[in-house]
């Protein structure tokens, strides 16, 4: 599957072969007629394609290019869902089956070009037989009627059940506890939404909107992204919110999801976006979405996702009389340095988390020494302190440990936050300031709407600085233990047992650079 092109999607996709003259083909050719049926009699299996953290996760021989999603919410989280998934996809090997992941819903029927399909379910896989095989360059449309279950099951991920509705985490694996689909960052593809609401409700998903088709007791509310967008990154609001509009920097539009109740007191912290992103435009270069804004959720989750173009939030971070502003805003800059850093370019594996982890928690840091926390060098001599214990316990930056059977967001270690960051530092220390800034802008100009590797950014930043960086990078990226810091030959970095808590405050890590629990404390030092 393409892994790096912009994608320029049809709105209806069709099948170069109409399935009557398949079936004539078919019925012509006995022994591919008998190749066929041996192969779509053997058992039905969980597939996967084999990502070094998760092999099981996503599925091989096609390339999704859209999802439309429509969603009916029955007004309370102690019902399913009603949902119809429609994913067009593109073949890219020969097919006599096609696996979706999908768990945690009831899977009513599926149709593959309009005809009804034969379907299982074996481990969290959805498997799908259509009425003749499938062959490389064909288009296909999947349509599949479930529910999605927002009641809590025995994985972590998918729906957020908050005080007055619903939203999505879905970071790492759990978009389809919500929704079949190809799960994995690698297939990212466009996405629409139709979200149907009781009267009163107010729904929001990622992208711009489109319609809102009002009928008696219901709301129905459509949006669509511009932009491919990784499964993990969809994001789905319902509640009793105010949606707040406002313009960013050359006229983007902004848009904040807020609870009705608590919009006087959310407005001011809202109105800091504009120049969030003014602030990353001059470092990085152009926002890459046509839209962004913040959710804040009634839910008390432990982290903040950066859930594409509508970045998800506790209200209670901005509600908290004892956090200073600097550290505040630094986490709004986390969440939006991501858009770049891991929505506009994704991860080619879960292994190259750190590219995500380590940029967004890169500017986090520089924002935050700007606005009155800590400095850039203080917080990076005390990352260097953990950063041999980091290693230890979770593995090298780019080279994470495996998570624990039934906890894969154990991945979001503090070596893929801090960790990642001191490896920038490092780099940034070695081929100096000017060479870093363009091999920024051009990692993420080079990469948008796609996705890419830690070999990727190794030679990237080579070509950049013009000289052959692997050694240096794979020391750094890979060892068990930290490298010497150029420019602080006195730093010393030991083994000591780091602290971890399991769960998901590790996603979003609040201390930037230093472990501990999302309790939203800052880190020591600040003001």
């Amino acid at each position: 599957m393409p892994l790096t092109s912009r994608r320029t999607v049809p709105q209806t996709p069709r099948r170069p072969a109409p399935r009557a003259r398949r079936r004539t083909a078919q019925a012509l050719l006995a022994s591919a007629v008998g190749v066929c049926l041996v192969a779509a009699s053997a058992p039905a299996e969980p597939l996967g394609i084999g990502d070094p953290l998760f092999p099981h996760l996503g599925n091989p021989g096609y390339d999704v290019q859209a999802y439309d999603l429509d969603l009916t919410y029955p007004g309370s989280n102690d019902r399913p869902l009603e949902a119809v998934t429609t994913v067009d996809a593109r073949i890219t090997a020969e097919l006599d089956r096609i696996n979706l992941d999908f768990a945690h819903g009831t899977v009513r029927s599926v149709e593959v070009d309009g005809e009804p399909a034969v379907f299982t379910g074996v481990g969290e896989d959805l498997v799908i037989t259509p009425d003749g095989g499938l062959d490389p360059g064909d288009s296909v449309r999947i349509t599949v009627r479930h529910t999605s279950d927002p009641r809590p099951g025995d994985r972590e991920g998918g729906w957020v059940r908050t005080a007055d509705g619903l939203a999505l985490a879905n970071q790492a694996d759990a978009a389809h506890l919500v929704f079949p689909c190809n799960d994995h960052p690698s297939d990212k593809a466009m996405f629409t939404f139709r979200l149907t609401v009781p009267e009163g409700y107010t729904a929001v998903a990622n992208g711009l909107p489109t319609a809102v088709d009002r009928a008696p007791g219901t709301t129905t509310w459509s949006y669509r992204t511009r932009n491919p967008m990784a499964t993990e990154l969809a994001q789905v609001s319902i509640g009793h919110s105010t949606v707040l509009h406002r313009t960013g920097p050359h006229d983007l539009p902004l848009r904040d999801v807020v609870p009705t109740e608590h919009r006087a007191a959310l407005e001011p912290w809202l109105a800091k976006t504009p120049a969030h992103i003014s602030w990353m435009e001059a470092r990085v270069g152009r926002y890459p979405f046509a839209t962004y804004g913040l959710l804040l959720a009634e839910a008390s989750t432990g982290f903040a996702l950066e859930t594409q173009t509508l970045s998800l939030f506790e209200r209670d971070l901005f509600t908290d009389p004892a956090l200073p502003a600097w550290y505040v805003e630094s986490i709004m800059v986390h969440e939006l340095a991501h858009q770049w850093f891991g929505d506009s370019v994704s991860p080619r594996t879960w292994a190259d988390l750190w590219l995500n982890e380590g940029h967004a928690t890169w500017y986090e840091a520089l924002y935050a020494e700007k606005r009155g926390g800590r400095t850039l060098e203080a917080r990076m001599r005390a990352a260097y302190e953990s950063s041999d214990g980091w290693r230890a316990a979770g593995g090298a930056p780019a080279a994470p440990k495996p998570p624990e059977p039934g906890r894969k967001i154990g991945i979001f270690r503090p070596g893929v936050y801090g960790g990642a960051a001191l490896v920038l530092y490092a780099l940034r220390q070695e081929i100096g300031q000017e060479a870093f800034d363009r091999l920024e802008r051009a990692w993420v100009d080079r990469h948008r709407d796609g996705n890419a590797s830690t070999a990727d950014f190794v030679r990237l930043a080579s070509e950049t600085a013009g000289r052959d960086l692997t050694g240096f990078l794979h020391a750094w990226l890979y060892d068990d233990t930290t490298p010497p810091m150029p420019g602080h030959p006195d730093w010393r970095s030991s083994k000591r047992a780091v602290t971890e808590e399991p769960g998901p405050h590790t996603r979003e890590h609040p201390h930037g650079l230093l472990p501990g629990p999302h309790g939203h404390r800052p880190d020591a030092g600040g003001e």
